[in-house]
């Protein structure tokens, strides 16, 4: 088993992209990055915390590699706009990946080089490459969201 922490704007929709994945055993949404302690999710909506809402993923490395997962980050928000995905605007939802070890971040920074190299975007890419920190789970009511409401699927 292995972990990656990773921010691409509002959790909820990238939390239900990643449950769908064959080799992903679990996910929780909520908070890294920031400067204060057990944030919530008030707290992180005003963008004084410096936070990010972030998935923090469980996968099994013998089915799924951190190289797949970021092939699917990549795709599933726009990694050259700044604190903003979609209609989401704030320091919570920039694009980010918060590696785990010295392997992840060398995957990560080669990944996002490899995208640039492509001009797949006709703009840099800004998505973040740190030190994953403390992740505080989000409040329960923000697990699996979306299936909550009938609009996912989480297993």
């Amino acid at each position: 088993m292995a972990i990656a922490t990773l921010a691409a704007g509002c959790f909820w929709g990238v939390e239900v992209q990643f449950r769908q994945v064959n080799g992903v055993l679990s996910t929780r949404v909520g908070y890294t990055a920031g400067t204060t302690s057990d944030p919530d999710y008030k707290a992180v909506c005003t963008g004084e915390t410096g936070h990010a809402e972030a998935i923090e993923i469980t996968f099994d490395d013998t089915i799924l590699s951190f190289n797949d997962l970021l092939a699917i980050f990549w795709k599933l928000h726009n990694p050259t706009t700044l604190n903003r995905q979609g209609p989401d605007r704030g320091t919570q939802y920039r694009s980010a990946i918060f590696y785990h070890d010295d392997q992840q971040k060398q995957q990560a920074e080669a990944s996002k080089q490899g995208l640039n190299d492509s001009g797949y975007y006709p703009t840099s890419i800004v998505t973040e490459i740190t030190a994953a920190e403390t992740f505080y789970p989000a409040e329960e009511y923000h697990q699996c969201y979306l299936e909550k409401k009938g609009l996912g699927n989480c297993h």
